[in-house]
């Protein structure tokens, strides 16, 4: 049987692990969003930074890419997921269902935020978003790094995220 894993961040650009097929996918329910403080990856305890989760969201859908797993490669990968995604367990491991452009409906390894964990942090105005993603880096990298490059694949699979679309370019007038 395949293991699917659902991309809506930077699973879209780096899934880390061989994919033997991809497909644009829509999960019902949850929205992208800025809304986990990053600790680790994007900003440290002093200056976090943001990074995206999937915010559960009545009447709210996001659309992604579901990702097949290359066969003989399913334990590393949830082995590796696990590693990076529940760093400081701000998300969730959750087996939900993404309706796949093709008509199908896979179950999917999708990670989902804690609204009740600390790092939490839903529903924070676009410009806020802005100024902190514009000054904050963690182990992985600048947090604007992330956000370009999550908007811009995003584009190149001809998917529109707006708020995204907005946050990247205010980023990058604040940086100029």
């Amino acid at each position: 049987m395949t293991m699917w894993v659902f991309g809506y961040g930077s699973l879209l650009w780096n899934p880390g692990f061989p994919v033997a097929r991809s497909e644009r996918a829509t999960l019902h329910g949850f929205a992208r969003s800025f809304c986990m403080s990053s600790i680790h990856h994007r900003g440290t305890e002093e200056k976090p930074g943001l990074v995206l989760a999937l915010d559960e969201q009545e009447n709210a859908s996001c659309t992604g890419l579901a990702l097949a797993v290359k066969a003989g490669h399913e334990d590393r990968t949830l082995q590796e997921l696990r590693e990076r995604e529940l760093i400081s367990s701000a998300y969730v491991e959750r087996m939900l269902d993404v309706h796949l452009e093709s008509g199908d409906i896979e179950n999917a390894v999708t990670y989902v935020i804690d609204a009740d964990h600390v790092q939490y942090c839903g529903g924070m105005a676009l410009e806020e978003q802005a100024r902190i993603i514009a000054h904050a880096v963690g182990g992985r990298g600048p947090n604007n790094e992330y956000l370009y490059n999550t908007a811009e694949h995003l584009a190149e699979i001809g998917l529109r995220d707006h708020d995204l679309e907005w946050l990247a370019q205010r980023v990058r007038s604040i940086t100029a």
